[in-house]
This record gives C-alpha cells, sequence and structure tokens, in this order.
C-alpha cells in the first residue's frame, strides 16, 4: 500500500482518512521517515531515546529529560484559538480568525522536519467504550521521540482504539513540529513559537515547543479547549480542567464522587491525590480518578456522570514530597515508568531532585547538575541561591502507577457526580467551605473564582486574579456563551450535584500562620458538604452560602484553636462587598453574558448589603445611638 515517489505511509494504517492526513502533512513538513507507534513501543523508544542521549537513567525503569532553556512552560500568550466564526471571541481565549492564522502555522512548518522522523500517534481520550469517545478519537503528528514518549503516558495510544470508532473520519488532527529552539527568538518581538487550536475544523497545530501543553497534544489542545467546544457544538457535554475523586465511606459503603476547578497554586493535584486523615484512615478511602481534566455528560437517566480523560499524571514537581503528596511519591517511586522533566540531577547516581522534595538540598554536590545541565558544584558565588530544579519541572506517570487509583477509573460509563467544587488561595474573605444553593449560584461562582496575584508588581494588593472555573488559559469560545452550556446541560439533571466553595488558605491577619493544616485534613471539609447534601447537617446561613458549624465538623484527632475555628467559620461582610464590586468590573468583561448570572450576582450583592445593615443597626442599638 505504499505510495509511489511519496515517503512510505506505514501498511498498518489502514484508515484512509488518517493515510491522507499524515500523506498531506509529509508534504509539507518533509520527514525523513514515518513511524507509526502504539504503547507497546514504549520500552523500544525509551531505549532508542537513552541512546541517543535525549533521555537519562534515573534509577530502576525511571527516567530524566532536559528541555531547551527557553522551553520550559505552557506558552499562553503564544496561543491561539481560531475559527471562522468571529462569535467566538471570548475574553481569554485569543481568538484570530482560521484564514489568517492557519497559513502562518503552514509556512512556519514547511519543511520543518527534514532529518526526522514523523511519528503517528493514535490515541483516544477516553476510556475504550464511553459515550464520548467519538469525541476522544485524536492522531497527533510529532518529530519528537520524547513527546511520544510522554503521550504513551498521558493517553491510550494505539491504532487499533479507531476499530470501535462509528466514523472512521471523525477524529481531531494534531500536528506537532519542534522546529529549532535556537532559532525561535523565544519572548522577542521576532517569536516564532505559534500554538493554535483550529476548534470548528478540529485541527490542532502547534509549532515551535517539544514541552508539556504546547506538544502533548491530547492533553490540553484536545481535552480542554477542543472538547470544550466539541461540548457546546454538539451540546452534549463539558470539558472542564477538573480534578475528580471519590470518596468512599466504608461504615456505608457509600461513595461520594466529587469534581472541582481549582486555579494553579491552589491545591488541586494534592486534593485529588489526598488520603484521608490518620485520625479517620479506618473509616474512609479517596479513591483517585483524575487531577486534571474532567468530561462531564447527563446520562439517560437524568444523572450527571464523569470521566478523566487522560490516562495519566503530568505532576508539577515543586514541592511535591511524602508531607504534601505521599500519594504522588508512590506513584513515582522506581520501577514505575516515570519520566522527570527539568528537575536537577545526578550524572553519576540518576537521582533527580526539586525544591521542597526535602527542607535541604543534598549536600555532597558531586554529579549534580541544576535544570539547564549546568553543575552545580562549580557555580559561581553569585549563582548560589539559584533553584537546582526549574520552578515549572515536571513527573509523567500513567495512571495505573497511582496507588490509590479507583477501581472504576476506567469504567466508560464514568461515576455519578455528587458535588462541584470550587477553590482559589486566598487569605481571607473565603471561610473554609461553604454550600451553594443553586445552579445559577454554582455557575456564577465559577465564574468568579479566583486566586491571590502572586507577583507584588501586579498591584492588585489583595485582589483575586480571576480564573472563571479554572478555565481561563483554556476557553474556546467566549465566556457567556460557555456560561450558557453550563447551565443547558445541568438543566437536563434530575438530581443535581450539590456546588461548594473550598479555601485551604486563610491566614491569621495578626501573624501570618496558616488557620487549616489543609493536605489530608481537607477530607473533613469535603465529608461534612456530603453530609449536608445528604441533610444530615444543616450549616449556617449566610449571604455566600451556607458555611458548617463547628459542631458539624468532624475535627476528631485534629488539634486547632478555637479561636481559629471561628475565624475559618465565618465571613467578613465588608471585605465581600469590596469584592462584589471587584467582580462586577470582571463580569463586564465577559461577553455575552447570560441574565441568570448577572441575577445572580445583584442577589447575591443585595444579601450582602442586608446583612451589613443589620449589623450596623445591631451596632448602633447597643451602643445606645
Amino acid at each position: 500500500m505504499s505510495e509511489p515517489n511519496r515517503i512510505p505511509i506505514p501498511d498498518e494504517i489502514s484508515n484512509e482518512s488518517i493515510r491522507t492526513f499524515v500523506s498531506e502533512w509529509a508534504k509539507i513538513t518533509e520527514p525523513e521517515r514515518i513511524e507509526l507507534v502504539s504503547a507497546a513501543d514504549d520500552a523500544r523508544l525509551i531505549n532508542e531515546a537513552l541512546a541517543a542521549g535525549e533521555l537519562f537513567p534515573a534509577g530502576d525503569n525511571r527516567y530524566y529529560s532536559r528541555s531547551h532553556p527557553g522551553d520550559t512552560a505552557r506558552s499562553e500568550e503564544r496561543t491561539l484559538v481560531a475559527t471562522s466564526n468571529p462569535a467566538d471571541r471570548g475574553r481569554y481565549n485569543n481568538w484570530q480568525p482560521t484564514a489568517e492564522v492557519k497559513p502562518q502555522l503552514i509556512e512556519r512548518m514547511r519543511g520543518a522536519s527534514r532529518g526526522k522522523t514523523m511519528y503517528v500517534v493514535p490515541y483516544l481520550m477516553a476510556p475504550t467504550g464511553s459515550p464520548l469517545a467519538p469525541y476522544a478519537a485524536g492522531v497527533e503528528l510529532t518529530d519528537n521521540r520524547g513527546v511520544v514518549l510522554q503521550m504513551i503516558r498521558m493517553a491510550r495510544v494505539g491504532i487499533d482504539h479507531f476499530a470501535t470508532l462509528t466514523d472512521p473520519d471523525f477524529f481531531v488532527r494534531g500536528v506537532q513540529v519542534t522546529g529549532n529552539p535556537d532559532a525561535l527568538g523565544h519572548g522577542t518581538a521576532n517569536d516564532q513559537r505559534l500554538f493554535a487550536t483550529i476548534a470548528d475544523e478540529r485541527t490542532i497545530l502547534h509549532f515551535g515547543s517539544a514541552y508539556g501543553g504546547n506538544a502533548l497534544l491530547g492533553k490540553i489542545a484536545h481535552a480542554l479547549r477542543q472538547a470544550s467546544y466539541d461540548g457546546r457544538s454538539s451540546g452534549r457535554f463539558l470539558a472542564e480542567q477538573f480534578l475528580l475523586l471519590g470518596v468512599r465511606d466504608l461504615e456505608t459503603g457509600k461513595t461520594a464522587h466529587i469534581c472541582g476547578g481549582f486555579p494553579s497554586a491552589s491545591g488541586k493535584t494534592n486534593l485529588a491525590m489526598t488520603l484521608p486523615p490518620q485520625a479517620l484512615g479506618e473509616r474512609y478511602r479517596v479513591d483517585f480518578y483524575g487531577d486534571d481534566i474532567a468530561w462531564m455528560w447527563v446520562d439517560d437517566d437524568g444523572c450527571l456522570r464523569a470521566i478523566n480523560p487522560e490516562n495519566g499524571a503530568f505532576g508539577v514537581a515543586k514541592n511535591t514530597n511524602e508531607l504534601t503528596n505521599p500519594t504522588a511519591m508512590e506513584a513515582i517511586a522506581p520501577g514505575s515508568g516515570a519520566i522527570f522533566t527539568n528537575t536537577a540531577y545526578n550524572e553519576r547516581t540518576g537521582e533527580v531532585w526539586w525544591e521542597g522534595l526535602t527542607p535541604q538540598p543534598p549536600t555532597n554536590l558531586d554529579g549534580w547538575l541544576d535544570w539547564t545541565g549546568a553543575s552545580i558544584a562549580e557555580r559561581q558565588p553569585a549563582e548560589q541561591s539559584a533553584p537546582w530544579a526549574h520552578p515549572n519541572s515536571r513527573f509523567t506517570v500513567a495512571l495505573d502507577r497511582i496507588p490509590n487509583l479507583a477501581a472504576d477509573a476506567a469504567d466508560p460509563a464514568g461515576v455519578v457526580v455528587d458535588a462541584i467544587i470550587f477553590g482559589g488561595r486566598t487569605r481571607d474573605r473565603e471561610p473554609l467551605i461553604r454550600a451553594i444553593e443553586t445552579v445559577a449560584d454554582g455557575v456564577y461562582d465559577g465564574l468568579t473564582l479566583g486566586a491571590e496575584a502572586t507577583f507584588a508588581a501586579e498591584g492588585l494588593d489583595g485582589q483575586l486574579r480571576y480564573d472563571p472555573m479554572s478555565m481561563r488559559p483554556f476557553f474556546s469560545y467566549s465566556e457567556g456563551r460557555y456560561a450558557q452550556h453550563w447551565l443547558d446541560v445541568l438543566s437536563q439533571v434530575r438530581q443535581l450535584p450539590v456546588f461548594a466553595h473550598v479555601n485551604w488558605f486563610q491566614r491569621a491577619p495578626e501573624d501570618g500562620h496558616y488557620l487549616w493544616p489543609g493536605y489530608r485534613e481537607n477530607l473533613r471539609a469535603l465529608n461534612w458538604l456530603m453530609q449536608y447534601r445528604a441533610g444530615d447537617v444543616h450549616g449556617q446561613q449566610t449571604p455566600v452560602g451556607v458555611i458548617p458549624t463547628a459542631a458539624e465538623l468532624d475535627l476528631s484527632g485534629l488539634e486547632i484553636p478555637a479561636a481559629d475555628l471561628e475565624q475559618l467559620l465565618q465571613i467578613d461582610t465588608d471585605r465581600w462587598m469590596e469584592e462584589c464590586q471587584y467582580r462586577q468590573e470582571h463580569l463586564a468583561e465577559l461577553p455575552d453574558l447570560p441574565a441568570e448570572i448577572w441575577d445572580a450576582h445583584r442577589k447575591l450583592r443585595a444579601a450582602l448589603a442586608e446583612q451589613a445593615f443589620v449589623a450596623e443597626s445591631s451596632a448602633s442599638a447597643i451602643s445606645g445611638e
């Protein structure tokens, strides 16, 4: 079946649509050869990468890789959504017309894979047999072996997955071309990197990066941007940057499934992989489903169901240790097949290290290289304080290596969602947890999700950097129509999940200490939420939702000062009134916002104003005025 006068396409590719796709892009990128890969090729590709110096051994069946110094993170400013419809332009999605973007990418990719192999990576971003499987099929063409190895850990890779599809032509077409990293002009006015999801053509074209979300096209570009667009176009599902976990009550045998969105550095991965507190370990088990993406749909019985479309974890290494995330540490242990990227590496022993792995870095510097490959022992005095690992250093590991992976994680039917939570890093205003009463209020809360600005230079003292639904970098159409799609999908649900907002990061205003211990103890707040949903506890009503009473939280085995607990379970009305003004300005920037969202905002503002009036009147009465 090889085609004359062209680079031979592997005979194993019998799907004519895939063959046409491969042939078209081989003409453009001009690789030296074409190779079809599957998960079964992992060991061979690992050995090839080791021989080529692309990977280094990091102990028993673990590997280390180092990216180009200018290619270390997702590049949001170079990432676009393109369609033929200007109505898809949103506040955050960097929309541009396809007619302008696609020719630019084709021209940059032209001849850019000469002398390289084009790897054909067919994959599925859903368990086989899922109702959403048609939207999960994709083929990534890449000229980078490291990208293939990461994709094998993050997706279900193999041409056999296409045999079950009803429409063999309906798949996402992705092309990733690395280019010459030294000639791309990273960060300059002539930066040649460009990453586009052409959503209405179900095509993803990424040029100029071999790193993470820029290059693993099945992950963010497909499973979030493209899937979100597909979900609305079909009217069938939601695709969100959400964790998904299960909390099993070993006494009753019931499991509650919780998904939710958290902005960067707000504890999402640690919560997804959490274990029960030691004091509650005999009563509860936490099941891991996913730490980054959830697809949700309404089944024939009116239940909201969810799956994790990914087949692996792509975690931030920094501050991952036995205290913060023992589950991750066990998942990436020797024998796991994990790939570490841009951590520090010891070329003599094969060890890896990152900031936060241990309280102090290794004292014996022999063989240690920082993430750029420079010797740490030979650093000049001015370089001593520089980090050993890049702040965005990563580990990639297959899902089946997660020790508390749920037994039904691969069930194509997914799991019924009992709760949807949002959580940002805020030092005040947000209590430990607050339950939210209605769907419109829950969607409103998600759209106004944010975390405190982390850079003083932004000049946002205490103001949140809003990250609607934790999807700010991943919207594929306008935020207002996105909100309407949420309302439309949830209007079909017969037994709605409970919405809630959580915050593990409140600090005491006097000395700045954290009021809540966090990590495994966070399960206590989730347990209260499920008891509230069941009607077993009732909490205290506030303008921002229902907050637990101190007596309702199961604090057995946890010592927490009464003053701290009191502060965790109250709201500052004045601070919330200020927050409402910020939200007003934020929402006004989002196009096409449904009336129900503005109604929820006005309702919150009115409830806060009423509480402030009551408090002022009470204070006046007490003072005798």
